[in-house]
């Protein structure tokens, strides 16, 4: 377990730009913490990185899923917030994509059932003007 404290968002971008560049496929991410506290934007920053700074990203809360493509990296990029029955889990292509890609997962406790057993979990809390945040 590491722990990394962000004074600010720049700092916040700067450690998931840094995150980004370790991860090969197929690796689940799985992003921990209360709305607001800055998983989409750790997430958009490790697609960019990965993709490119001008890739737009936006959050996946109404489609559930996003994928990207860079060179021979495929990027899917999970929110499950709205998923009700983990049933959705398989139609929306999770199984596949753990298997396969670099898979972000924001509000992926409805998925614990199919995380793989070396998931990244990054739990992020806010502390003082900034971030705590644990990987594990």
């Amino acid at each position: 377990m590491k722990t990394f404290v962000t004074k600010n968002i720049d700092e916040t971008r700067d450690w998931a730009r840094d995150f980004a560049k370790s991860l090969r496929a197929p690796v689940t991410v799985a992003l921990h913490g209360d709305l607001g506290v800055g998983k989409s934007e750790i997430a958009r920053t490790i697609i960019q990185t990965l993709c490119g700074t001008n890739t737009v990203v936006p959050s996946p809360t109404f489609t559930l899923v996003q994928t990207y493509v860079a060179g021979d990296k495929r990027i899917s990029h999970f929110d499950l917030y709205r998923v009700a029955d983990a049933a959705e889990l398989v139609e929306i292509g999770l199984d596949y994509a753990i298997q396969n890609d670099i898979t972000l997962i924001e509000w992926p406790d409805i998925a614990t059932h199919m995380l793989p057993e070396n998931t990244i979990h990054i739990n992020i809390d806010e502390y003082e003007n900034g971030r705590k945040i644990i990987v594990r």
